[in-house]
């Protein structure tokens, strides 16, 4: 079974970066849709950001547009979340997540992805 491990997250200063790493264990991410998502404290859980399994196709969420950035690397097995120009409103735990869909397109809806990571907290505070 496909298991997925997340790292990267911490403590950073409104303003500043993160990029966080979704790294697949055992297996190859080839042809898996790989999707972030967050939980603030309080809220729902809402869906970032995603990349397709097949020609790499993003989606972003508009609160995230033009500050995250999502990218593979299906030889390292790993997704990447790279954040720039984080707010306090970014303050979550972020999770991965995967489901195999060899398609060009993607989506965040959480009830289309399998497997989960145990998420990483990322919080941005002066």
């Amino acid at each position: 079974q496909l298991q997925l491990v997340e790292s990267g997250g911490g403590l950073v200063q409104p303003g500043g970066s993160l990029r966080l790493s979704c790294a697949a264990v055992g297996y190859t991410l080839n042809y898996y849709r790989i999707g972030w998502f967050r939980q603030a404290p309080g809220k729902e859980r809402e869906g970032v950001s995603c990349i397709s399994g097949s020609d790499s196709t993003t989606y972003y969420a508009e609160s995230v547009k033009g500050r995250f950035t999502i990218s593979r690397d299906n030889a390292k097995r790993t997704v990447y979340l790279q954040m720039n120009r984080l707010t306090p409103e970014d303050t979550a735990v972020y999770f991965c997540a995967a489901v195999l869909r060899p398609i060009n397109m993607c989506y965040v809806r959480e009830s289309d992805y399998i497997y989960w990571g145990q998420g990483t907290q990322v919080t941005v505070s002066s």
